[in-house]
C-alpha cells in the first residue's frame, strides 16, 4: 500500500428514540458533505483501488456518495470491525489489504482521528480532531507501521 485515505462519515441525523446507532442516516447537510469529499478527492487525482467501510448506515452512505466521484464502479467492502474500532484494530484490518495501491477507509471517530495520529506521529494519544466528512490523505513511507506515514493532505467541508 502506498496511499491511505481516511474519511470520517459525514454529518448524521441524531439517533431517534428506540433506534439502533448503526441505522442513523446522513442529514441533508451530510449528503452534501459526502459528495463534496468525493469531488475533492477526484479534483486532487486520488483514485482508491479499494474501499473499506463501516457497516453503519451513515458510513455506508458517505462511502457511496464519495465513491461516485472517484470509483463509480468500485465495490464497497463492508468491514464490521471498523465500527467502534481502536487505531490498533483499524491497523490490523488495513494490514490485510497491503496488496492494494490506495485504500479508502470510511469510519468513525475517535478511531479515525487516532489512526491518523498513530500513522503520522507514532502515537494515537496526540489526535487533533476529525470533523464529519473530514479526510486525511496519507502517503506510506515503506511498510504499514505506526509513525511511517506522511500527511499529504487534510480536508474538511
Amino acid at each position: 500500500m502506498q496511499e491511505l485515505i481516511l474519511l470520517r462519515h459525514a454529518e448524521a441525523l441524531p439517533a431517534s428514540s428506540g433506534s439502533e446507532d448503526l441505522e442513523r442516516s446522513l442529514s441533508p447537510r451530510g449528503e452534501q458533505e459526502a459528495l463534496a469529499a468525493g469531488r475533492w478527492l477526484a479534483t486532487h487525482g486520488v483514485r482508491p483501488d479499494r474501499l473499506l467501510c463501516s457497516p453503519a448506515l451513515r458510513a455506508r452512505r458517505t462511502a457511496e456518495l464519495a465513491a461516485k466521484a472517484v470509483a463509480p464502479d468500485g465495490a464497497i467492502g463492508l468491514a464490521g470491525e471498523i465500527y467502534d474500532a481502536t487505531p490498533g484494530e483499524l491497523l490490523a484490518l488495513l494490514d490485510q489489504h497491503t496488496d492494494a495501491r490506495c485504500v479508502l477507509l470510511v469510519g468513525h471517530n475517535p478511531g479515525i482521528e487516532r489512526l491518523v495520529a498513530l500513522m503520522v506521529d507514532g502515537r494515537s494519544d496526540e489526535f487533533r480532531g476529525m470533523p464529519p466528512a473530514g479526510l486525511a490523505v496519507l502517503h506510506l513511507q515503506g511498510v504499514l507501521e505506526p509513525g511511517n506515514a506522511r500527511l499529504d493532505a487534510f480536508w474538511s467541508p
